[in-house]
């Protein structure tokens, strides 16, 4: 309650009044990537902060995969999400009234950028990608940046074309980033990708993204996978809000995440994945590169 109590006066100013009248409910889309329940559970903190700041109903959203959340903001049914790049791109082609970035979650070292991760099992003797001519490679997701978007463009460009059968035996989805991992930790897969700030130590998931939150829950021992692969740094995915919504409450959503690290470091761990330095402000400009690649792999 102390945490609850620090977090509401920090956003006082602007949570008072909040338009409750113009809003009976708040929806938060948490994207694929993890199990329905650890999402929820990452998440519950934040969303308990937001109820008592709204004073409305907040609910947490677990849709099967990206396009749940893509479609539900596009549709008005889901207020929040903190998407990829690749997801907002999306919204933002299908429509670029629906949807604004607002906050970005930063890395210990202040910056906003992250990769996509090629791994494989450490016993498999795939210490590169190419190590893997004729094997199984594993995608995430198609409207994932790090899980397709990226490596789909990036890895041609290094040599290791992504038809089936052309260098790689056989090209999947697997549905999602923890997934991915289970798949490759399991043998289902010779190698994925994944996102990870990059930054600290592979034994810990480095010091976010998805590789920690499976080493955090216990899905994964580190130790037993190996990097085999790392994207050019891809910025952050944003920390997205329907334009649609009251200005005050878009105002309390942002200030309430801008304090989160500050009032409450374990809530900001679990909504970030990991370590985070805090959310700070952006905008689209940020991701007006990745929007273009996204159309150019339309056409």
């Amino acid at each position: 309650m102390k945490k609850l109590a620090t977090l509401l006066a920090l956003t006082t100013a602007i949570a008072s009044p909040v338009a409750a009248q113009e809003i009976t409910q708040f929806n938060i889309g948490l994207l694929g990537g993890e199990n329905a329940q650890d999402r929820l559970a990452s998440n519950e903190c934040f969303r308990a902060y937001a109820e008592e700041a709204l004073g409305v109903p907040v609910r947490l959203f677990t849709p099967a995969d990206y396009n749940g959340v893509i479609q539900g903001m596009l549709g008005g049914t889901i207020d929040l999400a903190w998407l990829g790049a690749s997801a907002y791109a999306a919204i933002h082609i299908a429509d670029p009234e629906a949807a604004s970035p607002v906050l970005v979650k930063t890395n210990l070292d202040g910056t906003f950028n992250y990769h996509s991760i090629g791994f494989a099992r450490a016993d498999s003797g795939i210490t590169s990608l190419n190590d893997m001519q004729g094997k199984t490679f594993a995608f995430a997701d198609v409207n994932s940046t790090s899980g397709y978007l990226v490596p789909l463009v990036e890895l041609p460009a290094e040599g290791y074309p992504m038809t089936e059968g052309e260098f790689f035996g056989r090209v999947v989805f697997s549905g999602g980033h923890e997934q991915s991992i289970i798949g490759v930790s399991n043998g289902d897969f010779d190698a994925a990708v994944a996102w990870a700030d990059g930054q600290g130590d592979w034994a810990d998931g480095y010091n976010s993204g998805a590789f920690r939150r499976a080493a955090d829950s216990g899905i994964v021992d580190m130790n037993d996978l190996v990097e085999i692969w790392r994207s050019k740094p891809i910025p952050e995915g944003p920390i997205t809000l329907r334009n649609a919504l009251p200005q005050d409450v878009k105002d309390t959503i942002i200030e309430l995440l801008a304090n989160l690290h500050e009032a409450d470091p374990e809530c900001a761990y679990g909504v970030a994945a990991g370590e985070t330095a805090g959310f700070l402000p952006i905008g689209h400009e940020a991701y007006e590169t990745i929007i273009a690649v996204r159309r150019s792999q339309m056409n």
